[in-house]
């Protein structure tokens, strides 16, 4: 029997290839919902219509993650499976016993596979993020009145490192001309290297470029399509987190690269897949490209700019950094940094700021009391 070619009616503005793509994740929390107890149907339903699409199914994961240690790890339930966990548990609870599940278990505990033992642990950061699961869950629990307590202003506080300036990985501005000289001209590629960049150079190119001038998170980058990009108002749409569409305006040395590749490497329509004749970056199977192989395009030129093996090359999420940086120290507004980066808090930009170069020089030599001085 032949399996049907699955299909959404996409009401919405959003190109298809975002619309699929959250409909795997929509999946993958039904999935999870059906693994966890029926009391929690209503709770499904805030998480729906409350947060972002990730978010929701960290948080599920999460749960279902607390609901097996309840199951394995203690003797609050009797219960086998975690979907048919009561009520009754979740209400004998207390704060102690949320706070041994994430300070004592959750540092450090194993999973046992056919022939191997895997010692897992999380760090902080991790942590907090389950301590947040958690208290939305009970806090929801408490609100309609499924138990009797709310024993969330007991949990533990978790500390998380202060983010430091210094800490920020980003590349200069000569690293960033040598990224560029590097897919420009291959230099530093090996031979098999060599033989798909080729192939490849102005796709590469267009995809660095990108990400150096706008900050583009990775997500965002992989969801281009040919059909985002308008050249004639000079603009393109991108979707940035909890949905948000956004028109980003196009400068000339954007326009150049993403032209430049699209008519003169990008294969053309009749040869590329019906479901991927939209898609703007193509793998050379024609495909559109997976985020894990933008990474590691980015992890290969960065690496060779930095003058370093591939696995100490950088991330999307640093070349981010590097059009942030950059545009501070060029003199503009952190407020306009911000709105470009899609900051929800200023104080996330400033640590970029915290980067710019002779900052307090530049401050007084620009700004002299004495006349003979003041040119």
């Amino acid at each position: 029997m032949n399996t049907p070619m699955f299909k959404i009616h996409n009401k919405s503005d959003k190109p298809d290839n975002i619309v699929h793509k959250e409909n795997e994740i929509i999946e993958k929390c039904i999935s999870t919902e059906n693994q966890l107890p029926c009391f929690m149907k209503d709770f499904f339903i805030y998480l729906k219509n409350g947060i972002a699409l990730s978010t929701r199914q960290a948080y599920l994961q999460d749960i279902l993650f607390f609901c097996n240690y309840i199951i394995k790890e203690t003797n609050f339930s009797n219960s086998k499976d975690t979907k048919k966990i009561s009520i009754e548990v979740f209400n004998q609870l207390k704060a102690r016993d949320i706070n041994r599940f994430l300070g004592d278990y959750c540092n450090r505990y194993t999973l046992v596979n056919n022939d191997s033992v895997i010692i897992m642990e999380n760090h902080n950061r991790a942590l907090a993020r389950k301590k947040s699961s958690l208290t939305v869950l009970f806090k929801f629990l408490y609100r309609d009145e499924l138990i009797s307590n709310n024993i969330t202003d007991g949990f533990n506080p978790i500390r998380l490192p202060k983010p430091q300036p210094d800490a920020i990985k980003r590349l200069e501005i000569d690293e960033v001309a040598k990224m560029l000289d590097v897919v420009e001209t291959g230099n530093g590629l090996t031979k098999k290297e060599l033989i798909y960049w080729e192939k490849t150079k102005l796709r590469d190119k267009a995809i660095l470029v990108l990400f150096i001038t706008y900050g583009l998170r990775l997500k965002e980058l992989h969801q281009l399509n040919i059909s985002s990009f308008n050249f004639g108002r000079g603009d393109f749409k991108i979707y940035r987190k909890r949905s948000k569409e956004v028109n980003m305006p196009l400068n000339h040395s954007v326009e150049k690269v993403i032209l430049n590749y699209i008519k003169t490497e990008r294969s053309s329509e009749d040869q590329i897949p019906i479901q991927y004749k939209d898609a703007l970056f193509l793998s050379l199977q024609k495909t559109r490209m997976t985020e894990k192989a933008i990474r590691q395009l980015v992890k290969k030129y960065t690496a060779l700019a930095l003058g370093t093996t591939k696995n100490n090359g950088y991330s999307p999420h640093k070349l981010r950094a590097t059009a942030a940086t950059s545009l501070i120290q060029n003199d503009f507004s952190i407020y306009d940094v911000q709105n470009l980066l899609d900051h929800d808090n200023v104080t996330t930009t400033q640590l970029y700021a915290a980067h710019k170069k002779n900052v307090k020089r530049d401050i007084v030599k620009r700004f002299e009391w004495l006349d003979e001085f003041d040119k």
